[in-house]
């Protein structure tokens, strides 16, 4: 991002401001949306180079929503996340790599249902911008694909005319915008 004098950027998610999504392919036709409602993450990077950029992200397993109670319920249960044996879905990230202007490359530990996988997600770096009260504010998008069966998640039902009921890959979005300090 240039070589121009940097300076240590710290930062918290805005949770008001921010919002983790992801989507899945149901029935091999159509997609489920959903989200979590409760996470908190924080940042340290350099303003003008954030290859050395670490991220800590944790997400409220039980905070699922797909807009539907008992999909959500079966989500819970030991089928899926396991909300009663792993409460937390976390992610630590370091270092990214410049791709072009606004796209970097991210790579992490992601850990579900006490699972530690590593992956790269996708990052577009929407800007560093100071809000009308005088708050500096950075925005990111991230997005990446993950396959749920790595983490233990294996549940599922066969389709009489072929396929499954689930698909094994899951698309991850989210927007998030950092407070820095």
């Amino acid at each position: 991002m240039g070589t121009t004098e940097s300076k240590l950027l710290q930062g918290v998610i805005d949770p008001s401001h921010s919002r983790v999504q992801f989507k899945v392919k149901h029935l091999m036709i159509s997609n489920v949306l959903g989200s979590f409602k409760e996470f908190e993450g924080k940042a340290s990077m350099v303003e003008n180079d954030f290859s050395s950029a670490i991220v800590n992200f944790s997400i409220s397993a039980a905070s699922i929503d797909t807009e539907a109670a008992d999909r959500d319920t079966h989500l819970k249960s030991v089928d899926f996340f396991d909300v009663e044996n792993y409460p937390k879905i976390e992610f630590e990230g370091k270092g990214m790599t410049q791709k072009d202007e606004e796209n970097y490359e991210l790579k992490g530990l992601l850990t579900i249902k006490g699972i530690s996988k590593p992956v790269t997600l996708s990052v577009e770096f929407g800007g560093l911008m100071t809000d009308p009260w005088g708050n500096k504010k950075a925005g990111f998008s991230v997005t990446g694909d993950i396959n749920r069966k790595d983490w233990g998640m294996v549940w599922n039902a066969a389709l009489e005319t072929g396929g499954v009921l689930v698909s094994d890959k899951v698309k991850i979005l989210c927007d998030v915008e950092f407070s820095i300090s």
